[in-house]
């Protein structure tokens, strides 16, 4: 059976037009604090907006481009605007609640159920991207007991000089008894829409782009408590994303492969259907399931004990259960994923973008695999025998010649996981960004986007390789 596609929206802008209102931005009104400009020491960014100049309609950057920040260091939580939020130091900086800023109530829309809550909120410096962007895509690695949740916005601005409004990226928490997670439909202000976790701009040919923008983290906790969220990063991936049925062939250079455990996500089809279908849409959680478990990380019996204990490879269904975003009504959620991965004890996730296979190679060759998201029709990879509109599978080596050795969940067993795709068909159907569905129709492609995973201490080895590709 093919995968279900993991992404129940488009989201190349270019080919959809966006439609709705620019959704409630917060649960509440956070208060704005000015902070003096000073240098953070970090990518030309500042503790506060720094002036942008930017001039419409400039011509973009070379096709693929790509600008990761990630805030996560001491120096970058005490560089944020503060609202009742506070830097913590020590082995693994991050960011928590001091003393709130407020009280306010949520109303769950998957609930229904109306819950009081005091927050504290840290807006990040204002970045500007190396990458005049048409898409963007934030994600952060946070601790949310039970009892805590918090939402993640983007504020950015156009190369015409106008802003956009606060944008949810995401409402987040590791568990689902407290809020349902979710992304936030129907935001856009004409100019650029949120589809499910992506900003991505309406007209990329009109020659609008995204040249700056801010983060905003809002932290919820029980009144009366000292819970907090625990946030050690946050940061977004901007691109400028070309249109390219094909994309260049990169030379091989390659020639290991890495012990990942295999699963597959067709022996969970239907099982707990009320997230996505069961198995048979839940190849992010299992390619996220299998990586987490390659750095020896893994849920307790104390997790597992809702699943049934009859089903095999539980930690499956629990992946499944707790990246599912409640809006989208799947488990496709890219930074979702992430989030879910940097819940284990010192992980690091992020969502991003990497230009050819030869950046796969470089993380491979330091011990780090890779998730990545493709489309393609049958015909177009030889030897996985399904086609499909949106699938996550794992980069876990290459072939003396090249090929590419994924796990690939959509396999009947875990023992049929690893596979063995031509390299040329492998990296075409997940570099480009736009494609021929079964009726000829123009549909879009990922472009190059996946998941990376790495522990908080990483090798030298890997934090060259990470550094080399900017998202460390």
């Amino acid at each position: 059976m093919p995968p279900a596609t993991p992404r129940r929206t488009v989201l190349a802008a270019a080919l959809a037009t966006a439609a709705g209102t620019v959704a409630a931005t917060a649960a509440s009104t956070i208060p704005a604090s000015a902070a003096a400009a000073a240098p953070c020491g970090a990518g030309g960014d500042t503790c506060g907006d720094e002036a942008v100049t930017t001039t419409a309609g400039q011509a973009p950057p070379a096709a693929g481009a790509v600008d990761n920040r990630f805030w996560h260091t001491y120096t970058d939580w005490r560089c944020g605007t503060p609202a009742g939020t506070r830097a913590v130091s020590g082995r693994r900086p991050g960011l928590v609640i001091g003393t709130p800023a407020g009280t306010t109530e949520y109303t769950d829309p998957h609930t229904g159920r109306t819950s009081g809550w005091e927050y504290a909120s840290w807006t990040s410096p204002r970045h500007t991207s190396t990458v005049p962007a048409t898409e963007l895509v934030a994600s952060w690695n946070a601790d949310t007991p039970a009892g805590t949740w918090l939402q993640v916005e983007l504020r950015g601005t156009y190369g015409d000089g106008t802003e956009t409004p606060w944008f949810v990226m995401g409402r987040w928490a590791a568990g689902d008894t407290d809020i349902r997670r979710t992304s936030v439909d129907d935001q856009t202000d004409g100019k650029a829409s949120i589809w499910t976790d992506t900003f991505s701009v309406d007209d990329p040919a009109s020659g609008l782009r995204l040249v700056s923008y801010r983060l905003r983290l809002t932290l919820y906790r029980t009144p009366g408590t000292t819970l907090t969220p625990t946030v050690w990063r946050i940061g977004a991936m901007a691109s400028d994303v070309p249109d390219r049925f094909t994309v260049p062939a990169s030379t091989p250079g390659l020639d290991r492969e890495l012990t990942v455990p295999r699963y597959s996500q067709n022996i969970h089809v239907g099982q707990y259907p009320e997230y996505d279908n069961g198995g048979e849409a839940w190849c992010s959680p299992t390619s996220s399931q299998m990586i987490i478990e390659y750095w020896d990380r893994r849920p307790t019996a104390e997790d597992l004990a809702w699943v049934n204990p009859e089903y095999a490879d539980p930690q499956v269904c629990h992946a499944a259960r707790f990246t599912y975003d409640h809006q989208y009504e799947g488990c496709g959620n890219w930074p979702f994923n992430a989030a879910y991965a940097a819940s284990y004890t010192d992980m690091n996730a992020v969502v991003t973008r990497l230009r050819s296979l030869t950046d796969v190679e470089t993380l491979i060759r330091a011990g780090v695999p890779v998730i990545t998201s493709q489309s393609f029709l049958k015909a177009e990879l030889t030897g996985a025998g399904y086609g499909t509109s949106g699938h996550l599978m794992t980069v876990i080596g290459f072939t003396a010649d090249g090929d590419v050795i994924a796990n690939d969940p959509a396999s009947p067993s875990d023992v049929a996981v690893r596979r063995v795709y031509r390299r040329r068909e492998w990296e075409n159907i997940w570099l480009r960004t736009k494609r021929y569905d079964a009726n000829g129709k123009v549909r879009s492609g990922s472009g190059g986007v996946c998941y990376l995973y790495w522990p908080a201490k990483p090798t030298p080895s890997q934090r060259r390789a990470l550094e080399s590709l900017g998202v460390l």
